[in-house]
């Protein structure tokens, strides 16, 4: 059996991204490969079972038959690494790491996938470098985009792997913006060659990978759903501050543009609802018509702007503050049909929170799951980073 550790520079670089990639290139390649996660910091309950989330995600995606106790043999749930600190876990974590990963001893292929950083874990002293070593495995370290960031966070957690007689096999660079950085592969191949450390590809930028959906959008500001839109499945293209005149504002909002507004900034609120209007007129009856009409006459703003050229524009609000708008406000938001949900904290509180989201990829996601196999075909050489693969060396 060879084998690799998959760790990254920090949270949301796209490690787990890669695996599903890889995973899904390995076994493409005809390879029998199995998957584990042997520490886990987001533990969710499946068929009964305690599991890191990415486990369930690759059991889901490629019909794995190990039970969760082999993907996923610790996981860290909230108050876990007081109670370690604290004296009160007696287990031998180790030793279910190591019991899990002997059962794959008749694969081709194992994939490791890390969690977060090189020093992430070592709080329950199994940080990845330390897991990397008691598995004998060389890694592979994720970053993001960039030239001196992604250069200076892989070094770092290089030398922590080496400091733990880990082999760096090399590094994947993600979310690379290739059109605004032509020639950015060999920068950063040049860039990581003078530490010795080879660049295995790079992964190009794609929004829909990074961006959350409206309900996980719900989900993280833990806001009072005024309407739910027509789909809180839909990912936001990006995220605009309703901080302006409602005109200027317009300029800088799409279709899938989010707008964080404070609650009583109905002059933002009601160009957007009249924005969404506008689309919904052309194609309305008689009837429909006059009922947009009627809403829209009740809420009417005076300060509400031209929405010439916007129609349609925005996709959700995330209202602040804890203002409330108008009945005959939100009447508007629901007959516009937008998603809406209003929070207590200000905006730039909320803006922050929205920016922090984790977004992580669901066994629901097909479309995301699909583009991520995809990309990772066209963009990884598959037999290259298979040569960097090892047989497991004593710890």
């Amino acid at each position: 059996m060879r084998q690799l550790y998959l760790a990254a520079t920090g949270q949301n670089r796209g490690k787990t991204t890669a695996a599903l990639g890889l995973l899904n290139g390995f076994l493409a390649a005809g390879h029998r490969t199995g998957f584990m996660k042997p520490v886990g910091q987001r533990t969710v309950i499946e068929d009964g079972e305690p599991a890191d989330e990415d486990a369930v995600l690759m059991k889901s995606v490629f019909g794995l038959g190990e039970p969760f106790s082999t993907l996923s043999p610790v996981h860290i749930p909230r108050g876990f690494t007081k109670s370690y600190i604290a004296g009160k876990v007696v287990e031998d974590l180790g030793a279910k790491i190591r019991a899990a990963h002997a059962t794959f001893a008749d694969h081709e292929m194992l994939l490791i996938e890390g969690t977060g950083h090189a020093g992430v874990g070592a709080v329950i002293g199994l940080s990845n470098a330390v897991v990397a070593r008691m598995l004998g495995t060389p890694a592979v370290i994720i970053s993001e985009g960039g030239v001196g960031r992604p250069i200076d966070e892989i070094v770092l957690n290089a030398s922590l792997f080496a400091a733990n007689g880990v082999e760096v096999a090399g590094a994947i660079v993600n979310k690379v913006d290739m059109d605004a950085q032509p020639g950015i592969a060999d920068v950063l191949e040049r860039g990581l060659g003078r530490h010795g450390i080879p660049l295995l590809g790079v992964l190009p930028v794609r929004p829909i990978l990074s961006n959350p959906t409206l309900a996980m959008v719900l989900e993280g500001v833990h806001g009072e759903t005024i309407h739910p839109g027509p789909d809180l499945d839909r990912v936001i293209d990006g995220v605009a501050i309703g901080a302006m005149e409602a005109g200027h504002m317009l300029e800088r909002v799409g279709p899938g543009t989010l707008v964080i507004v404070p609650g009583d900034r109905e002059d933002v609120i009601l160009t957007l609802t009249t924005a969404h209007f506008a689309e919904r007129l052309r194609t309305a009856n008689a009837t429909a018509a006059a009922r947009i009409a009627s809403i829209a006459a009740a809420a009417s703003n005076e300060r509400a702007a031209s929405v010439a050229g916007h129609e349609g524009a925005a996709v959700g609000l995330v209202l602040t503050g804890g203002y409330r708008p108008r009945a005959s406000v939100i009447d508007a938001i629901r007959e516009a049909d937008i998603f809406a949900t209003i929070v207590p904290e200000d905006t730039y509180v909320v803006a922050s929170e929205v920016h922090d989201l984790l977004v992580k990829t669901h066994p629901a996601d097909r479309e995301k799951i699909e583009l991520i196999k995809q990309l990772v075909a066209d963009h990884l050489d598959i037999d290259r980073i298979l040569a960097v693969a090892r047989e497991p060396t004593a710890a």
